[in-house]
């Protein structure tokens, strides 16, 4: 069986956690304090990881989908695992539609749709079919490049003369109301209440007794990471374009103008997006196929990788009439009626359940 070291499931948990918020501006809603609603989530969703690592350790050597029937029984069970794997789906699909709309806006305007979502769906495609393993070693080569990319990102825009720190202030001048809103529900569960998604590949690492540590110091360098690009924003577009930009960050690097010679850094955007989502979607499909395997017993997983990819691709495709509706929903649509309950409701009852059967179990034992 594969196994990947905790160090790329560190890498991979933030990549994920990262992911595409990143460039639509996570907490934009927040305005000037989107970084302190960043805080906030990360903290809140700490939380609710920790809900999912109890899980975890409650029943060693399960994944997520398995976890439902162990607890609630095969047919119960059964079908809340599966809501799942179609939820791992939908997301990919997402992560699809994200791409068909940013490029396009950018930088190859004239390219169709179809076409750079085939060519992007057939690389994650590749990349997923080579295992776990595959994935691990590309989210370790490609953590300190992200990093070295946002650093140079900073060091530019602070050459270029753009970033004006005052803009941050004053903090909370319009209350907490704002910023509440922004955490609950999108906040604590976009990006860090979808690394329940994690829980589908913690019994493929060398050292799962370590997943909680890793997983934790992950979700602090997520949100120092988001908290600070958004922070920069902020500081360089100001509050209201910020909060009205459709793609604040790819809009921040266009601001770099360093002596009218180091200018159009459009790239550089593109590339960290398409990284950050290559890795994102990379994983929403591995635990889709992942789940589908467990759930049929299907012995070689890779027969449904090319099922899967025509699904997610078409799905994406087709998904949402333009980017204004498509960002909406992800806003305010899908973490209401589809995140919250599979990642907050599901899992605390499921909590509830298995500890009851536990202290169950133990008092039996204990009587006899």
């Amino acid at each position: 069986m594969e196994r990947i070291s905790n160090y790329q499931l560190f890498t991979i948990t933030v990549f994920f956690q990262v992911g595409t918020t990143i460039m639509f501006g996570f907490a934009s809603g927040a305005g000037r304090d989107a970084w302190l609603a960043v805080l906030i989530s990360s903290f809140l969703g700490m939380i609710i990881m920790l809900i999912y690592l109890l899980l975890m350790r409650m029943q060693p050597g399960l994944t997520l989908i398995e976890w439902y029937p162990a607890q609630l029984g095969r047919w119960l069970g059964g079908v809340i695992s599966w809501l799942y794997v179609l939820e791992f789906i939908y997301d990919a699909a997402r992560g699809i539609a994200d791409v068909k709309y940013l490029i396009p806006t950018t930088i190859l305007p004239e390219t169709p749709t179809w076409v750079i979502g085939g060519v992007f769906i057939i690389v994650v495609a590749y990349g997923v079919s080579s295992g776990i393993e595959i994935i691990g070693r590309m989210g370790e080569m490609g953590f300190p490049i992200i990093i070295a990319l946002a650093l140079l990102e900073m060091i530019l825009l602070f050459s270029s003369g753009v970033v004006h720190t005052e803009r941050l202030q004053p903090v909370l001048y319009e209350g907490w109301g704002e910023i509440w809103r922004t955490i609950w529900p999108t906040g604590v569960t976009q990006s860090f209440g979808e690394s329940i998604e994690l829980a589908m590949i913690w019994t493929l690492t060398r050292q799962p007794e370590r997943v909680m540590k890793t997983t934790i110091l992950a979700i602090g360098c997520s949100a120092i990471f988001i908290g600070t690009m958004d922070a920069l924003a902020v500081a360089v577009l100001g509050e209201g374009v910020f909060q009205r930009s459709m793609y604040p960050m790819y809009l921040l690097i266009r601001q770099i103008n360093i002596a009218d010679f180091v200018t159009n850094m459009d790239a550089i955007g593109i590339l960290f997006f398409c990284g950050l989502l290559f890795m994102k979607l990379s994983i929403h499909m591995f635990v889709a196929i992942r789940s589908i395997q467990l759930l049929t017993s299907i012995q070689n997983s890779r027969i449904l990788v090319l099922p899967v990819s025509i699904i997610v691709f078409f799905i994406g495709i087709k998904m949402d009439s333009n980017s204004v509706k498509h960002i909406y929903d992800g806003v305010h649509i899908v973490p209401a009626l589809l995140w919250v309950p599979l990642f907050i409701i599901l899992p605390s009852t499921l909590l509830f359940v298995t500890w009851i059967r536990k202290m169950w179990t133990m008092k039996r034992q204990a009587s006899s």
